[in-house]
């Protein structure tokens, strides 16, 4: 599999880029800060929801990275943002069951990802043990599907 730059465009049909080159920038706190703003669309509102903050600790998984498994949330969308430098994968697919479909995407330390609610995708996937900020959807309901690929394979960062 061809593992891709994360880009804006490429990853639109599963989500937003969270970057600051070209985000809307506003000056603030009296011109001492700049905010870059907009960045993504938090919807977790279906069912009750409301959003949840968090943090996330990863650490790789063995290589070659076995894929065995995707999910999706279909109660809400999902971001990762993370904390400290350090290149990570993004694994998402249109359709579990065919392969065709499934694209990776190689994210910088300075790119967070935002997926659209009911977009598949692999959880994180690091390439060292990497910190992350988290939002995303708490309350009532089923927001987690998982399932089993047809097929598992291996991914070779």
């Amino acid at each position: 599999m061809i593992i891709e730059p994360l880009s804006r465009l490429a990853f639109k049909p599963f989500g937003d880029v969270i970057e600051m080159d070209g985000a809307e920038l506003i000056n603030i706190n009296q011109n001492f800060a700049q905010r870059f703003n907009n960045l993504a669309s938090v919807d977790v509102s279906t069912h009750g929801g409301a959003v949840n903050i968090s943090l996330a600790a990863a650490v790789p998984r063995p290589q070659p990275i076995a894929i065995t498994m995707m999910e999706r949330h279909p109660l809400g969308s999902q971001i990762f943002y993370p904390l400290e430098e350090g290149h990570w994968l993004v694994l998402v697919c249109t359709n579990p069951a065919d392969r065709s479909t499934f694209r990776c995407f190689q994210a910088t330390g300075q790119q967070g990802i935002n997926y659209s609610r009911g977009a598949w995708h692999h959880p994180l996937l690091v390439l060292k043990p990497q910190r992350f900020f988290v939002v995303d959807r708490q309350g009532p309901g089923n927001n987690l599907e998982e399932v089993a690929l047809p097929e598992a394979f291996s991914l070779i960062a």
